[in-house]
């Protein structure tokens, strides 16, 4: 990824923060928060991580929602980004907050076993 993808990917996480905890009104939309942004070189595509707090059915919904609203967070991200042509937005969830958590309570479930096989 080049350096301009990367910085526009930065901006971007940082407006898409904003924008989706204060503008969207949607009741489908939980407490996003917006993990990564991958843009690609050409600037034309931009794949948005998020990780969202709920169960499966929350996180479908808040996909949803996003997917809804996603000409509305294009047109601001326009407007708060000089660009000469908004990237194209993606939502995925970001898997990897997932994966690091069931790494977690692996853990703390081996450690507790191991906790009492000394006593």
């Amino acid at each position: 990824m080049s350096l301009r993808a990367t910085r526009v990917g930065e901006q971007m996480k940082k407006e898409l923060g904003e924008i989706i905890g204060r503008k969207i009104k949607d009741p489908r939309v939980g407490f996003v928060t917006v993990t990564d942004v991958e843009v690609t070189g050409d600037l034309q595509q931009a794949k948005v991580f998020i990780s969202v707090l709920g169960d499966e059915e929350q996180r479908q919904n808040t996909l949803k929602g996003l997917a809804k609203a996603k000409g509305f967070i294009r047109s601001e991200i326009g407007q708060r980004i000089r660009l000469r042509k908004t990237p194209e937005i993606t939502f995925e969830f970001d898997e990897s907050v997932d994966y690091g958590n069931r790494i977690e309570s692996l853990l703390s479930e081996l450690n507790k076993s191991s906790q009492q096989d000394e006593v």
